[in-house]
């Protein structure tokens, strides 16, 4: 699977964003998926994990915790710029590889398909998540 190349540094929220503010359940890093899971922390989503609730995104961290049990902001929904080339009008969905994001051609065989969102440009993704139960 080739996952999109984003850069942390450069991970912001457009103006249409939706938030919520947590705490990380392990290192994340700006850019990561994450999902909610045990005590409301945040973990980096995963599509072919075993763990209950891996699977089904929460949204994007829009900045780094290095250390579990640091502050986290997630965006929700809304406009998001990665830092990543994006196909514009392309679907991006959520990897076998913690926290990362791919095309829709990269999920494979035994993954669950959870589209995480479209691009609104070659630089810019609209999260609008949808996790269907379906497994490729």
């Amino acid at each position: 699977m080739v996952d999109l190349v984003i850069v942390a540094t450069n991970v912001k929220a457009g103006a249409d964003a939706t938030k919520e503010n947590g705490i990380a359940g392990e290192a994340i890093v700006a850019g990561d998926l994450v999902y909610k899971g045990l005590g409301g922390k945040y973990f980096k989503a995963d599509n072919d994990s075993v763990t209950a609730g891996a699977n089904q995104i929460r949204g994007f961290a829009l900045n780094s915790a290095p250390a579990i049990d640091q502050p986290l902001t997630v965006q929700t929904n809304g406009d998001i710029t990665l830092g990543a080339v994006l196909i514009a009008g392309a679907t991006y969905f959520l990897s076998n590889g913690p926290g990362k994001l791919c095309p829709d051609a990269d999920v494979g065989a035994g993954e669950k398909v959870n589209l995480v969102g479209t691009a609104r440009s070659t630089s810019v993704l609209t999260i609008d998540p949808s996790f269907p139960g379906v497994t490729r």
